[in-house]
């Protein structure tokens, strides 16, 4: 099962806003138009980064902005703000393995450890990337 296209949807964005900040008023209609997706994943994703003091939204004649500095908001901060963990556990195990099978019986001793390890990796890596660094290498591209 694919993490879903919340994050990645996220990420482009915060993109949008900060490349279209000067020019454009930032509604989520605009930002789905370049997202091509439904205004509403837009507001949905919008209020879990507000939520998350990751950007701030003008009330009345509206328009979104980034909350603080991109070199202060790391992928690790996006991904927790709209994929939500249950548990904090990015891996989910199936509910009812058979104890009557050896394999069933052990499969958290076998795999508990590795899956932790796994995110706690995938989380660093992320830790490691700020908004800045996605917007730079947006900027040599656009």
């Amino acid at each position: 099962m694919q993490i879903s296209s919340r994050f990645t949807i996220a990420v482009h964005v915060l993109i949008a806003i900060e490349t279209f900040k000067d020019s454009y008023k930032i509604t989520s209609d605009f930002l789905a138009s370049s997202v091509n997706v439904n205004p509403v994943v837009i507001r949905r994703l919008i209020q879990q980064l507000k939520k998350a003091n990751i950007i701030t939204v003008k009330r009345g004649s509206g328009g979104a902005d980034i909350g603080r500095p991109l070199k202060d908001i790391t992928l690790l901060d996006v991904y927790r703000a709209v994929e939500p963990v249950e548990n904090g556990e990015l891996f989910h195990f199936h509910e009812n393995p058979n104890v009557k099978c050896p394999v069933g019986r052990n499969i958290h001793n076998i795999m508990d450890k590795r899956l932790r390890e796994i995110q706690a990796a995938m989380e660093e890596k992320m830790r490691s990337i700020t908004v800045e660094d996605v917007v730079n290498d947006a900027k040599k591209i656009i």
